[in-house]
């Protein structure tokens, strides 16, 4: 028997839902570049139900316990007292979504002496120390793709969201003011400006096809370059360093994963670079953009506005700055975690917890670590070491 330890967010406030907004959700038939959707045996949730909350569980406790495991489901997941703190210590499987992370950091791993797999409900591992999970040989996997389309959908909204003043508009109307020169003062076309993406992966990419309607102009650095044919195709611009891309911007939307590179990419001098009046959308990791390097740059006007649903840690202090500095449009990180996502991430745990127990591979696409070495999509995507440091700080949100 194994013990599978799932850490989701918690509830809705007034209490998990009797009833949706909608039916049913669009059957998608695959994903964009040809990879299949999750394809577990079977699923025991109906798709479109809350999913990443506690009561969803992720659909897995009749599967589980069917199969003679035992899961436990908590949303206390940070500080020494907390349930995730007691139950890792004998857990075999740590399932956890980048929207509320579980920190897996090096001390965790180290006190998890069953520990064997880290799953992530979602897209990005950063949460677990990658290098204290080669070193120790745990397996790592992620449900690649099950969330990207929903993430670029994101980062277009706030991009024009930015751009267009709508938050602020949207306030007006909120306090039952019409004060439309306070909205335009601000506000601005996207059409003919220039956009950029730091990564052109999945994501990124996704976003480029999805601005390309607007008349940009589009702009793109990515360690792995794009087939000439796609460039051709939106009219793509690449840039072999990121310094080189960003003085050409209006718009710049960070789609990279955290890891020992990228931490802290976007300090003082990198958004230096940027035009002044520039706008910054972040919905990769929070950890990717110095903290008070964003505020600053909100304050002196470097940046026009900076929007994002990633924070770090997460959730974030209540003190975090990102709550109150100017012209923002931050969120919980929710970009990837909408119902139609949930289905899809939910089928691809199953699917990774069915090859597990069965003793059958799991596909590349969602391995990060195995063997101890960075695997699959890890190696692609990943360098070695822990961006896990800090994440302590989540436990001051409780308090």
């Amino acid at each position: 028997m194994a013990k599978v330890l799932c850490v989701l967010y918690a509830d809705p406030v007034d209490g998990y839902p009797a009833d949706y907004a909608r039916d049913d959700l669009p059957e998608i038939g695959g994903y964009p570049d040809g990879q299949t959707l999750p394809s577990p045996k079977a699923t025991d949730f109906q798709p479109g139900a809350l999913l990443g909350s506690v009561s969803g569980e992720l659909g897995l406790r009749r599967f589980l316990e069917g199969l003679g495991h035992e899961l436990v489901v908590t949303s206390d997941k940070d500080g020494p007292d907390s349930r995730f703190e007691r139950e890792v210590e004998d857990a075999e499987i740590v399932i956890s979504q980048p929207f509320w992370p579980a920190y897996l950091t090096a001390e965790r791993i180290a006190k998890a002496r069953n520990l064997k797999m880290a799953v992530t409900a979602g897209i990005g591992s950063d949460h677990v120390d990658l290098q204290a999970a080669i070193d120790r040989g745990i397996t790592v996997t992620e449900v690649t793709y099950c969330n990207s389309i929903s993430v670029a959908e994101h980062v277009v909204m706030m991009i024009l969201s930015l751009v267009r003043n709508y938050l602020p508009s949207h306030d007006w109307v909120r306090k039952g003011g019409w004060n439309i020169a306070d909205c335009a003062a601000r506000s601005y076309d996207v059409e003919g400006m220039h956009v950029g993406t730091v990564a052109a992966g999945r994501i990124g990419l996704a976003v480029l096809r999805r601005m390309k309607p607007f008349d940009v102009n589009l702009h793109y650095h990515d360690r792995h370059r794009l087939p000439s044919e796609v460039e051709s195709e939106l009219g793509l611009v690449w840039h072999d360093r990121i310094e080189d891309m960003l003085p050409h911007c209006d718009v710049v939307t960070i789609n990279c994963p955290l890891h020992p590179e990228t931490e802290n990419l976007f300090d003082d001098a990198m958004i230096g670079r940027m035009k002044r009046g520039a706008y910054l959308v972040n919905t990769a990791r929070g950890k990717i953009c110095d903290r008070d390097a964003v505020a600053r740059a909100l304050e002196s006007g470097q940046l026009a506005g900076y929007a994002g649903d990633v924070w770090f840690p997460q959730p974030a202090p209540k003190d975090h700055p990102w709550r109150t500095m100017p012209n923002h449009g931050m969120t919980p990180h929710i970009s990837g975690t909408t119902l139609s996502a949930q289905a899809r991430y939910a089928a691809g745990v199953r699917e990774i917890l069915e090859c597990w127990f069965e003793g059958r591979p799991i596909r590349e696409e969602y391995l990060i670590v195995e063997g101890g070495r960075l695997a699959g999509a890890g190696a692609h995507s990943y360098s070695e070491g822990n961006a896990t440091g800090g994440s302590d700080e989540a436990a001051r949100f409780k308090g």
